[in-house]
């Protein structure tokens, strides 16, 4: 979501997600052929410290200026809303948009911040009308972020959300002709995403985090099992149901950073679809932070590995 102006930096994207227990970044940057090589991470836990004091502090010691930055919101900072795709011209698509959400907005509409997304639709039935995803943020929110990020000098110039970021990854994995399901976890929730033909087609978020799926009593977890298995055979029935077009090739799991192996196995037992866990390694040269071959480290910076893969032109 380009909110901020963009300025040409370096190759790639220097990504900046701010989490509850601190600020994590990530510097990717694609070539011509082979994987993206990440090029640095970093870590700064955020504790008591302000936390326009830990941005000024990343700025001085990593010479942020030299990048192109990203910022990654996280859940409950934006609405991803499903919307019938509107008869318009492109150049009016935006307002109409607005004022199609604005019922379902927590903010007030003349408060809002708004891009588009397009969903693929089946090219054999063009009668049929596809939908949109509308992004919405509450521009009173993101004008203090931009003046935080002003105040630490940084020169953020592209909003990114979640969603996007994963389809990133998803895009990466998908076989050609048919849909890929990718599924990540963090404290906040568990995120599913389906993309076909590297475009976003379906994003839910299940209220189940990732300590419940690792809990140390084996009958609460086994019960986390249960509900994400239902959640994914509803979420795949209805995406079945609306993209009869599109196979889904398979499901995999995004690191959940401990005890990967049951929770595949689960799944792939209760689940009609092959079920993998991903393995990092095989998208991203890690040469250069070979920290990111340990699990732990995989699931925290999961979604900023995914930002850093935003392409130029549009919203990635």
């Amino acid at each position: 979501m380009k909110f901020f102006s963009k300025t040409k930096k370096t190759t790639g994207w220097l990504c900046i997600d701010m989490q509850r227990d601190g600020v994590y970044l990530v510097h990717g940057s694609s070539v011509a052929t082979g994987k993206p090589h990440i090029v640095m991470i970093a870590f700064y836990p955020t504790d008591k410290t302000p936390v326009t004091k830990t941005l000024e502090r990343i700025g001085k010691e990593l010479n942020i200026d030299r990048y192109q930055c990203s910022n990654l919101l996280t859940q409950g900072q934006y609405q991803l809303l499903s919307v019938e795709a509107l008869n318009v011209p492109r150049d009016e698509l935006k307002t109409a948009v607005r004022w199609r959400v604005k019922d379902a907005l927590d903010f007030q509409i003349d408060d809002a911040v708004i891009d588009v997304l397009e969903v693929p639709v089946d090219q054999n039935a063009p009668e049929r009308k596809g939908t949109l995803f509308a992004v919405a943020a509450n521009g009173k929110f993101i004008r203090q972020r931009q003046e935080m990020f002003q105040e630490a000098k940084l020169a953020v110039s592209v909003i990114d959300i979640p969603e996007m970021a994963q389809r990133n990854i998803s895009a990466l994995l998908e076989p050609e002709g048919r849909g890929l399901a990718l599924l990540s976890f963090d404290d906040e929730g568990v995120l599913l995403t389906v993309t076909f033909g590297g475009e976003l087609c379906l994003a839910r978020r299940f209220n189940l985090t990732r300590g419940q799926l690792l809990d140390a009593d084996p009958d609460q977890r086994i019960a986390s099992y249960n509900r994400i298995t239902l959640e994914l055979q509803r979420s795949f029935d209805h995406f079945e149901s609306q993209f009869r077009f599109i196979a889904i090739a398979k499901l995999v799991l995004a690191p959940l950073g401990d005890d990967d192996v049951n929770l595949q196995q689960y799944l792939s037992t209760n689940l009609y679809m092959p079920v993998e866990s991903l393995q990092l390694a095989s998208l991203f040269n890690l040469a250069l932070v070979p920290e990111l071959q340990q699990p732990r480290y995989q699931q925290r910076y999961f979604m900023a590995l995914g930002a850093v893969l935003r392409v130029e032109a549009g919203l990635s």
